[in-house]
């Protein structure tokens, strides 16, 4: 029965990330921006993400020699395109598997400040924005560098730091995230077209909102860094950067956009998990949808999801089997001291399923959207009861990888990672638990 199960969780899964699929949603985008398009002499095309170059692909398609501009994205996304860029550069600014700025990724950014400068009065700029666009899209701020920028970007990461704490923090090191680039485009209108992966869609902290206005100021930044203790860990120029904008000697970014400025949220957590609850109930689910608002600790996350499964085992509550759970969102994990191999993803299915142990007719799935989960090649994990017999077949403590953070491992040796690829988009993670039906023994 378990079979079945897998196979139903990889559809729901696979049909969240469907919902996200670039090209569809761009399309019908540009058909509604067509007044905006007609009589405009120039379109820009800028902007990044793991999106991107599927973003750029369909506007290129539809747009043809009209447009002209250049879009950060990972390198791995350039081979799997049916068509190469022809108006628009598809600059590879990060390899594979890793979310930190690199020099390929500035100078792109760089690009983009100064495409933007040439706008005429009458032109207009399209903003592809989706998820990893922070990484993307480094310009570091006058006095700071790269290897700067970092530095803080690792130290976020290592304690834990929520995604909005770590945007407060790169937007004050920036050159164009905060509504930077939108400040520097001289024409007539920018649209930002954006497939969020990012809690409640906010369109400051998505991609660390380049043309979005940004409410959090350098004080914030600083206070995310005490927040955490990280000053004595902070490279000099950062903090000296930050400081000087604290004390108003440096302009903070702006707190409002002007009017020609429009960002229109086409792809999100939420639809995708509305697309993924259809799919279960056409598979004869009942469906709990726990939305889009999960964040915090992953193993407790993890255990909470443990806890609701083994209820609607033992009590039917708050749903009767054949039952599916849904969950999106994006939480955090703290790393040990060595920490070995994974992501939040594989993570929470590790968590998750030592809670549940040897439950029967039961599998979770967790899954980032975007085909990637941490520094590895997998977009998460399965299991069900016989992935921990598995693991006790091979002398495999699960507990032991959980506590090194080493939950890649632990699912390669079994075979249960969840390895798609670059999916083209990002709208956070998608989480699937399915019981089946206990009248069955299965």
């Amino acid at each position: 029965m378990t079979a079945g199960l897998r196979e139903h969780a990889r559809r729901i899964w696979q049909a969240a990330v469907e919902s996200a699929r670039p090209e569809p949603l761009v399309r019908r985008a540009l058909a509604d921006l067509a007044d905006v398009l007609r009589s405009a002499p120039r379109i820009l095309v800028l902007g990044g993400g793991k999106a991107g170059a599927a973003m750029a692909d369909a506007v290129e398609s539809v747009l043809g020699d009209r447009v002209e501009g250049i879009v950060n994205v990972p390198a791995d996304a350039l081979r799997s395109l049916a068509l190469p860029a022809r108006r628009i550069k598809h600059n590879a600014a990060r390899p594979a598997a890793t979310n930190f700025p690199t020099a390929e990724g500035v100078a792109g950014s760089e690009e983009m400040l100064r495409l933007a400068r040439t706008a005429g009065p009458d032109d207009v700029a399209l903003c592809l924005l989706s998820g990893g666009g922070s990484a993307l899209l480094p310009a570091p701020a006058l006095g700071v560098t790269l290897a700067d920028k970092l530095a803080v970007t690792k130290l976020l990461h290592q304690c834990g730091a929520t995604i909005n704490e770590m945007n407060a923090v790169r937007k004050h090191l920036s050159a164009i995230k905060g509504s930077r680039l939108a400040q520097a485009f001289t024409g007539k209108t920018m649209v930002s077209l954006i497939i969020s992966d990012v809690i409640g869609d906010p369109l400051d902290v998505i991609a660390s909102g380049p043309t979005a206005a940004d409410p959090t100021t350098f004080a914030d930044a600083l206070a995310v860094l005490d927040r955490y203790q990280l000053r004595a860990q902070t490279p000099g120029a950062v903090l000296a950067h930050l400081q000087k904008g604290a004390d108003g000697k440096i302009a903070d970014t702006p707190k409002s956009m002007p009017g020609n400025v429009r960002n229109l949220i086409l792809g999100s957590n939420v639809k995708a998990l509305a697309d993924a609850q259809t799919c279960a109930e056409s598979l004869g689910y009942r469906v709990l949808n726990l939305g889009s608002f999960i964040e915090g600790e992953t193993r407790h996350v993890a255990t909470m999801h443990a806890g609701i499964v083994r209820s609607i085992v033992e009590k039917n509550v708050p749903i009767a089997p054949p039952a599916c759970i849904l969950s999106g969102g994006e939480t955090t994990v703290t790393l040990a001291a060595n920490p070995g191999k994974g992501g939040r993803n594989q993570e929470f299915v590790l968590a998750a399923f030592l809670k549940l142990g040897s439950t029967a007719n039961v599998v979770v799935l967790s899954g980032g959207t975007d085909g990637e989960d941490g520094p590895t090649d997998a977009a998460g994990a399965f299991a069900d009861a016989s992935t921990l017999q598995h693991a006790k077949s091979l002398g495999l403590d699960g507990a032991d990888f959980l506590q090194r953070n080493d939950a890649y491992h632990f699912f390669q040796a079994i075979g249960d990672l969840l390895i798609t690829g670059l999916t083209q988009t990002n709208v956070m993670d998608v989480r699937v638990l399915l019981i089946g039906d206990h009248s069955s023994t299965g």
